[in-house]
């Protein structure tokens, strides 16, 4: 059974950094970060497959890095915005289904 753990939200100031943390149980073929965003549906962040590459929408490639050490995936943004302000969740996907994580809320204030 796959367990997905996500941490390292919080409220943060505009401008400083994001880390956040999934610790991943089991074995997947892919882990992925989202986010969802206060009236907003959820999106994709970034996601790393077990041979390391790493896979970013456009709009995202530019201001998050997604790394892999062991069981933990890692997220990392070096300037946060208010606008990246919502709850942020963890997916492993193996060959037939996707496990979430509880997700963890990250709140940047101006």
């Amino acid at each position: 059974q796959v367990q997905v753990v996500e941490s390292g939200g919080g409220l943060v100031q505009a401008g400083g950094s994001l880390n956040l943390s999934c610790v991943v149980s089991g074995s997947t073929i892919s882990v992925g970060w989202y986010r969802q965003r206060p009236g907003k549906e959820r999106e994709l962040i970034a996601l790393i497959l077990n041979n390391g590459r790493a896979n970013y929408p456009t709009a995202m490639k530019e201001r998050f890095t997604i790394s892999r050490a062991n069981a933990t995936v890692y997220l990392r943004t070096k300037s946060v915005k208010p606008e990246d302000t919502g709850v942020y969740y963890c997916n492993a996907k193996t060959t037939w289904t996707r496990h979430w994580g509880q997700g963890t809320q990250v709140t940047v204030s101006s």
